[in-house]
């Protein structure tokens, strides 16, 4: 694997900063099956050039989070325009990251990433839980022709057997996914935006208790006044603050393994979104290493 250096990297860390890490960033801006607004593939380079305008300094953990996980970023690389062969090689790429005992945090590129980054950890764990943050439910079996399109990505994630799903946020669904939702409704809790108001953390904390989890995150899950460069966004969705309840719990509670950050389009002059988007990427890692 090769790695930008420290200061092109995630963060932007100085070069004299000398750490064995323990994350690896994966820049994989896939943009193969967008349906409404483009510009996914250029998510990646627009996180990392953000996240050096993030504060290193956390003042909910008191310290320097970076200091204590140890992150680097894979160098770009080319990605193929088959999907299936993009699919595969981000499974491969996972699964070399989890040889070597690390943990991988994709940066999309599309939802349709995801069924490809948890192949490596299907094999590896009994069981994996998807906790999930999406406007959308992504439970079709294909769309405009493409089993492998983004509003399939759940859907073909739940094809594996030892799957099972926590979603938060979802406020968009096709009537052609219920029939699969009640079918499948012993391994898929959802928690509708619509109830938001009247979510129970306590039975989301029960859900996931010492379960082996992997993290995705659609930033269209976030409501649109505050994440309105993604190509689909929807009204009615996560706030900051209330994002960060969900995933310190899961963090306190489960055992995170993986993540990708998804759906970003970034919008020219308006570089607040794309910070939004490095600072959530360097909550979870904090979470997860320091929780």
């Amino acid at each position: 694997m090769k790695y930008l250096s420290n200061k092109n990297g995630f963060l932007g860390i100085d070069n004299k900063f000398s750490f064995r890490e323990k994350a690896v960033i994966i820049p994989f801006g896939l943009e193969k099956t967008v349906s409404y607004g483009g510009g996914t593939r250029n998510g990646p380079k627009e996180i990392i050039k953000a996240s050096h305008q993030v504060e290193l300094y956390d003042e909910e953990l008191n310290c320097e989070p970076y200091k204590k996980i140890g992150i680097k970023t894979l160098k770009p690389f080319k990605i193929d325009k088959n999907i299936k062969k993009a699919l595969n090689k981000i499974s491969n790429i996972n699964k070399e990251i989890l040889d070597k005992k690390l943990f991988p945090m994709t940066l999309g590129g599309e939802h349709s990433i995801t069924p490809g980054c948890i192949v490596p950890f299907t094999k590896k764990y009994k069981n994996i839980c998807l906790l999930h943050f999406d406007a959308h439910a992504d439970l079709r079996q294909s769309y405009n022709g493409e089993k492998f399109s983004h509003a399939s990505a759940i859907r073909r994630c739940l094809d594996y057997k030892n799957v099972s799903l926590i979603s938060f946020g979802i406020r968009n669904i096709s009537e052609s996914e219920i029939p699969y939702l009640k079918k499948n409704s012993s391994r898929i809790n959802i928690f509708w935006a619509k109830d938001k108001k009247k979510w129970n953390l306590s039975k989301f904390k029960k859900l996931i208790k010492n379960k082996t989890v992997y993290l995705t995150f659609d930033v269209d899950g976030l409501d649109s006044s505050i994440m309105p460069a993604t190509g689909t966004p929807e009204p009615g969705g996560l706030l900051w603050d209330e994002t960060l309840d969900i995933i310190r719990i899961a963090a306190k509670n489960s055992k995170i393994v993986g993540a990708d950050i998804n759906e970003l389009s970034p919008i020219k002059g308006f570089n607040s979104y794309n910070f939004l988007v490095a600072k959530l990427a360097y909550k979870i890692l904090s979470y997860k290493f320091l929780y």
